[in-house]
């Protein structure tokens, strides 16, 4: 079997720092400093957070083996290990009942390997009420329990937890790492997996999707079409509801098989074969998983929002490149020659601009406003200057 570190790109500082704790407690030494019970990871998006995290706890529960026991593997994978207990949520802020009730089975000893693994994914969702929570089990864990958080940065959890916890910090992957971990782990061909690699911005779960999915790679280009071709006002309303309704394809095509496995499995495990009548009894337990999917769907399209934003930002920060003649060669090079005519309509002010509005509406969907209203908001700030001045080097009057 690989190592449980080789799915893993990018990461060479972080991986030495848990594959020596893991080491350490698989000899068993229990006053070594590099092994604790309370660790953070963090990274920004797309870095491997949650993959190191569940590399790390495959360690921890593989006997005697820190590279990773092919049988704990499968069921770290299947998140189906006795001794792992996984809090992950798909909705904004995880819920106090949910953080009680992990840091309840916390308490247990484990039943078959050495530790017990706690793994909190996306941390930062907790609000300080939730946080106490956990800070009380942080503070003290029993003698073989490990807890795992993943967060964006420090910052995003209170004092009193980062004061308790070991910090592992990821840094974003080149460009090259990540295609070449596309092509060594899905296959895929070269320039397709350097393409998407460097469109997601060396995101890897957005740079999979990139390289294996035709239609995600569709919805991009036509964000970056609707962007370039904004010259009014109405365009840029028409715009917003075009990029709206292209986030929710891929919020769509994201969550809908998943829906219908969970369905599935939900009415297998009752007993009722598909296309049955579900007994009264059981509806509640249904509507439970309804309304579940519901909130997943409501935060993987504001997820989807959230990308389009970032790839505009890819787009008008290669303009601006472009503009003052930085080096480097640009995000969105498939298009050079529509970002050159981009980058002659409107001065480096004007595009700072532009990726500042883009900023401001990223802050206001996370605040709950409308996206349609933060994307209208955002397309017609940024568009007013450069029309103005687009049209007026058409009319021959631009100073």
């Amino acid at each position: 079997m690989a190592a449980v570190w080789d799915e893993l790109t990018g990461q060479a500082d972080a991986i030495a720092i848990v594959e020596a704790a893991a080491s350490a407690s698989a000899i068993g030494g229990s006053d070594d400093s590099s092994m604790t019970h309370s660790w953070l990871i963090t990274g920004p998006p797309g870095s491997g957070r949650s993959n190191l995290a569940y590399a790390f706890a495959t360690a921890l529960l593989s006997p005697g083996n820190p590279e990773g026991d092919a049988a704990a593997a499968r069921q770290v994978a299947a998140r189906t290990h006795p001794d792992l207990a996984v809090l992950a949520t798909e909705r904004v802020i995880i819920p106090i009942d949910e953080v009680r009730e992990l840091v309840a089975t916390s308490q247990f000893s484990p039943s078959v390997a050495r530790f017990r693994v706690m793994i909190i994914e996306d941390a930062d969702r907790m609000v300080e009420r939730t946080s106490n929570v956990l800070l009380k089990a942080l503070e003290e864990p029993p003698p073989r329990t490990v807890w795992i958080l993943c967060a964006p940065s420090e910052a995003d959890l209170i004092p009193t937890i980062r004061s308790r916890v070991r910090t592992v910090r990821l840094r974003v992957p080149d460009v090259e790492e990540v295609a070449a971990l596309l092509e060594r782990r899905d296959g895929v061909e070269p320039a397709v997996a350097l393409r998407a690699a460097r469109e997601a911005q060396s995101h890897i779960g957005m740079a999979h999707r990139l390289a294996t999915n035709a239609e995600a790679r569709q919805r991009r280009e036509r964000t970056l079409d609707l962007a370039l071709g904004i010259r009014s006002v109405s365009s840029a309303v028409l715009a917003a509801a075009s990029l709206h309704e292209l986030a929710k394809a891929d919020a769509d095509a994201i969550t809908e098989e998943k829906d219908s496995q969970e369905r599935d499995a939900a009415l297998r495990s009752l007993g009722i074969e598909p296309g049955g009548t579900i007994p009264a009894a059981l509806r509640s337990q249904l509507k439970t998983l309804d309304e579940d999917q519901k909130r997943r769907a409501t935060r993987s399209l504001r997820d989807g929002i959230d990308r389009i934003l970032v790839d505009l930002l890819s787009l008008y920060r290669d303009i601006l490149l472009l503009q003052l003649g930085a080096p480097g060669e640009p995000i969105n090079v498939r298009i050079l020659d529509r970002l050159e005519v981009a980058a002659a309509e409107c001065t480096p002010v004007e595009t700072l601009a532009t990726m500042d509005a883009i900023g401001t509406a990223r802050e206001r969907i996370e605040s709950n406003v409308s996206p349609t209203l933060a994307l209208e908001a955002m397309l017609v700030s940024a568009i007013r200057n450069s029309a103005i001045r687009t049209s007026a080097v058409r009319n021959g009057t631009a100073r």
